[in-house]
């Protein structure tokens, strides 16, 4: 306790002098305590001085039994090494023995199969000598198993010898094989009953030799059957391009008539096969040879129906040896196209490829590489195109032919069309556009854009103020709808073309498939069909641009109803709008509202400055009908019944015809605040457009006619050019001093 606490204490027990009496039996109370806690202090010491003492004694006993345990484990150790060394000096007998009887053991089976390879080597070459094929097949195996334990001994002078000796009984039976197989196909097959049941086991006997020898002996073989071939078909006679389908004529006749002497080689040799490629082959080099040396454009018929035999024989080679199989529609149609006249329509060209895309909407099959294995039959060879892409070179004489042929078509459609569609017709496209493909189409965009109608061109048009000027009656506007409406069938169309032609040819020639130039002449020719329709209406607005020139607005007495030349915007717009919305889709008639929108609102916000008198009743009338105005062509979307896409239509046309009123509303406004309420309305106003406002409000009040009217006014306004609107006013008016006519002129000239 602080001093405080124990003062407090003392007087809470001795609170007065009659208490004192206690003091002496607290204080031997407290003596006690002492005495008591002492007690307790002394005899916790000499417990801890006992503990510490039997601690140390615990700590010698476990260091002491520490050293015990590894005097043990050392000896433990020392006594396993110790039986470890006796072990091996007791093993060590145990295995040279295990290692002698091993190499023993070996020897003796090397020893045994050393017998077994040189009797079946001298049985083998005995049967190689008799030309036996069919045990020696057998033996052959035996022996190749017996050479294989030897790899080891390639280098033991009895074991080399016995490898050599192997070796030429297998190059004597090789040579045996092919000699023997020289004789297949010569006849003597039906003189000798049993030659081939020997070629036959000799089959066997190449088996059991190298796979080389298969290979050596498979294309020998087939090089050999076709000799004949190229004899009869490299002839003068023969070796002609309308010959093509005896090829194939000849072959399948020699696989058909040699079928069942062809049985003697295993069907793992797949020999047909074989001798089908090599036929592809040769026959691919010899056409090559004659499409190349001919010296005038193949014959179109000739060409085309010796390109079908062709893909025909790849097809039947692809079904009868896998690799993907093609429909025979192709094969047909390219006979149909040989057979076809100069005469032949469009809309016939149009079938035949809609027939060709039918024909192969399925999945089509992804062209395999020339890298796999082609000796087995399906593993990835394709037999389309083997032959007949000797063709594709050559084929431009049938392009040529089919391009002609669209052309003229081309021309006949377009002379025979009638610009006009029948009535209840519901894509209001040209007839012409469903009947016509790249370099075709871009002639039918051509001949599309020729049809527009024309407006002034050249230098006279452009001295004349008539560039651009187009005049459209309401059947030129039903057929410039007619010509959007098909530009942009033909458009979606040629896209849809080449991605069917770019999944129907080989893949590898899909990447040339491009008809993006087509698809960019029609949607430019939209573009300017649908400008020209602009010009075309702007044309119409000329008269009634004019008579809003040529009325009296300094004149005018008061305002009254829309002017005539509102009326005649209305009946324009009245009159066009609604056809022009049935005819076009919404997406165009959106863009040619915006395209007349940001035409008309500029040219009625310039046609104001050509008014040469504006009063201030002339200026409200104006007012009057530039709202008018604005009403009508706010309402246009509702004429032509498209309403979807009119709110951006809308905000644009309000846009344009409020610059208009905020002109006529500054005209309106007084001569002391005039620059004011101009910069407020029109911001984006220059000084040489004030300039002309200016002129316009002077001429409005012309009887102020001299230089100390105008200052006397403006003294009286201004007052030594107080207001701000003034001294700009004044400024302009100095301006104006160096200008050589004009209204403010005439003042400074007073």
């Amino acid at each position: 306790m602080d001093k405080s606490s124990a003062l407090e204490y003392i007087n809470q027990m001795f609170p007065t002098e009659a208490s004192l009496s206690g003091v002496e039996p607290l204080m031997q109370k407290i003596h006690s305590e002492i005495r008591r806690v002492d007690a307790g202090i002394l005899a916790a010491v000499r417990q801890q001085s006992s503990s510490r003492t039997k601690a140390k004694e615990d700590l010698a006993a476990a260091t002491h039994a520490v050293q015990e345990l590894m005097y043990k484990i050392r000896e433990i150790k020392s006594k396993a090494e110790q039986s470890e060394t006796m072990v091996q000096e007791i093993c060590r007998d145990i295995k040279k023995l295990d290692f002698a009887k091993k190499h023993i053991t070996t020897t003796i089976t090397a020893l045994h199969r050393l017998t077994m390879l040189v009797s079946a080597v001298e049985q083998l070459q005995v049967m190689a000598s008799k030309r036996q094929y069919k045990e020696a097949a057998a033996q052959l195996e035996a022996v190749n198993q017996l050479c294989s334990h030897f790899e080891a001994y390639r280098d033991v002078p009895r074991i080399t010898e016995l490898r050599e000796k192997f070796k030429n009984i297998k190059q004597l039976l090789k040579s045996h094989v092919f000699s023997d197989f020289s004789s297949l196909g010569t006849g003597k097959e039906t003189e000798e009953a049993n030659l081939l049941q020997h070629l036959s086991d000799a089959c066997l006997v190449v088996d059991a030799l190298e796979p080389s020898v298969r290979e050596e002996l498979v294309n020998n073989f087939c090089s050999r059957e076709l000799t004949s071939y190229e004899q009869i078909f490299e002839g003068a006679e023969l070796a002609k391009l309308d010959k093509t389908e005896r090829r194939y004529a000849w072959i399948k006749r020699r696989i058909r008539t040699n079928e069942d002497i062809w049985k003697i080689f295993p069907p793992s040799w797949h020999v047909p096969y074989r001798l089908c490629i090599q036929f592809c082959k040769k026959t691919r080099k010899q056409l090559e040879v004659i499409l190349d040396n001919l010296k005038e454009k193949p014959d179109v018929g000739i060409l085309l129906m010796a390109l079908q035999r062709t893909r025909e024989f790849e097809d039947e080679l692809a079904e009868k040896f896998g690799g993907g199989t093609r429909s025979r529609e192709i094969g047909n149609e390219i006979e149909e196209i040989g057979k076809e006249n100069n005469n032949q329509s469009v809309s016939d060209i149009r079938k035949k490829y809609e027939k060709k895309l039918a024909a192969n909407q399925g999945s089509r099959p992804d062209e395999k590489d020339g890298n796999n294995d082609l000796s087995v039959p399906g593993a990835g060879f394709n037999f389309h195109g083997i032959i007949s892409s000797c063709f594709e070179p050559h084929l431009i004489v049938y392009i040529e032919l089919e391009q002609k042929t669209l052309m003229e078509n081309l021309e006949k459609l377009v002379q025979d069309e009638t610009w006009d569609i029948e009535e209840g017709s519901q894509n209001n496209v040209l007839t012409s556009s469903m009947q016509v493909f790249e370099r075709v189409l871009r002639a039918y965009a051509a001949k599309l854009k020729a049809r527009l109608p024309k407006g002034g061109m050249g230098i006279v048009a452009a001295a004349t103020g008539m560039d651009g000027y187009i005049k459209t009656s309401d059947r030129d506007e039903r057929v410039i709808c007619y010509i959007v409406n098909s530009a942009e069938y033909c458009q979606i169309t040629s896209g849809e073309l080449a991605e069917s032609v770019s999944k129907i040819i080989d893949h590898q020639l899909a990447t040339g498939v491009d008809m993006s130039a087509v698809e960019e002449d029609f949607s430019a020719l939209i573009t300017e069909a649908l400008m020209t329709l602009v010009h075309g209406l702007e044309t119409k607005f000329d008269a009634e641009m004019a008579a809003m020139t040529r009325v009296s607005w300094a004149t005018l007495e008061s305002v009254g109803d829309q002017s005539e030349y509102v009326n005649g915007i209305n009946m324009i717009l009245a009159s066009s709008i609604p056809a022009l919305g049935r005819l076009l889709s919404p997406i165009h008639f959106q863009y040619f509202l915006d395209k007349l929108a940001s035409s008309l609102g500029p040219r009625f916000y310039a046609n104001i400055f050509k008014c040469k008198q504006i009063s201030e009743t002339g200026a409200q009338q104006m007012l009057l009908d530039t709202q008018a105005v604005k009403t009508i062509l706010l309402e246009v979307p509702s004429l032509g019944r498209q309403t979807s896409s009119a709110v951006s239509y809308s905000k644009f046309v309000s846009r344009e015809m409020s610059k208009a009123e905020a002109l006529l509303k500054v005209i309106l406004s007084p001569i002391d605040s005039v620059a004011d309420t101009y910069r407020a309305l029109l911001p984006e106003g220059t000084p040489m457009e004030f300039q002309r406002i200016l002129e316009l409000k002077v001429i409005a009040f012309g009887f102020i006619a001299s230089r100390e009217d105008v200052l006397t006014r403006a003294a009286a306004l201004g007052r030594g050019a107080a207001t701000t609107g003034f001294k700009r006013f004044l400024a302009l008016t100095e301006a104006a001093k160096d200008r050589k006519d004009g209204p403010f002129r005439k003042l400074f000239n007073a």
